[in-house]
């Protein structure tokens, strides 16, 4: 019987999609999955998010309970006979807690690393203010977007469906070994954008091949209001 190794809810979850040429990705690719496409383009997405009331195997985590996130990822999938699992891998996922990542990096060799992070959340009547906020080499980055209060379903065949409905995450172990792991939630609702803000140091975080984002339009932001989160404690290595 399967264990869930982290509960937690995630909310506000904000997604900025820039489309990358595929041979950026290919070094960052673990072994027994392709890369994935939206209308013939591979993206990789700047994501914030709110992790609220985490617990590991039940048990929550006194103190370190809610906190931001701030990642990088891009979207693969794996084809198991006449089954595609669709997933994605992080280039690189940042906390303000250096135990967070050490427990993150040391049980699944994930790629985590710890630097200051706020978050201001404002919603109204009518809509909502979120802003993520990471600080480094002394600057504050941020991801901040203004946007409906009314939720909705995301289309088949959106943009929105792409980004939100991969649930499998893999970890490049080596060049020739890779994990897979599940992560369980309710399909999301969605709220319309109506500005946003981005301000991130791309070199600093995620290396020089990354640099040039920051002077890039992303194709999309998008926001899902989030759910109840769960992942699973076994992870399959192939």
């Amino acid at each position: 019987m399967n264990k869930t190794f982290l509960s937690a809810n995630w909310e506000h979850l904000i997604m900025a999609n820039y489309a990358v040429n595929p041979s950026l990705l290919e070094p960052y690719l673990p072994n027994g999955v392709e890369l994935d496409y939206f209308n013939n383009q591979t993206y990789v997405s700047l994501v914030g998010f709110l992790f609220k009331n985490t617990r590991l195997f039940n048990i929550p985590i006194p103190m370190l309970g809610t906190f931001e996130e701030i990642n990088l990822r891009f979207y693969v999938k794996r084809t198991e006979g006449k089954s595609v699992k669709r997933g994605v891998v992080f280039i690189n996922e940042t906390v303000p807690y250096k135990i967070v990542a050490f427990i993150a990096n040391k049980l699944y060799k994930e790629h985590y690393t710890a630097i200051p992070t706020k978050n201001t959340i404002s919603i109204d009547g009518c809509n909502k203010k979120v802003n993520y906020e990471w600080k480094i080499n002394k600057s504050w980055n941020h991801l901040s977007v203004e946007a409906a209060i009314e939720r909705k379903e995301m289309l088949t065949g959106s943009m929105e469906e792409f980004i939100f409905e991969h649930y499998y995450g893999y970890t490049k172990i080596s060049e020739l070994a890779t994990q897979e792991y599940k992560v369980n939630h309710p399909r999301w609702l969605v709220n319309e954008i109506q500005d946003y803000s981005i301000n991130c140091d791309f070199r600093s975080m995620y290396g020089d091949k990354f640099d040039y984002l920051k002077n890039e339009k992303p194709h999309s932001v998008i926001i899902a209001e989030g759910s109840s989160v769960n992942v699973d404690w076994n992870r399959t290595k192939f």
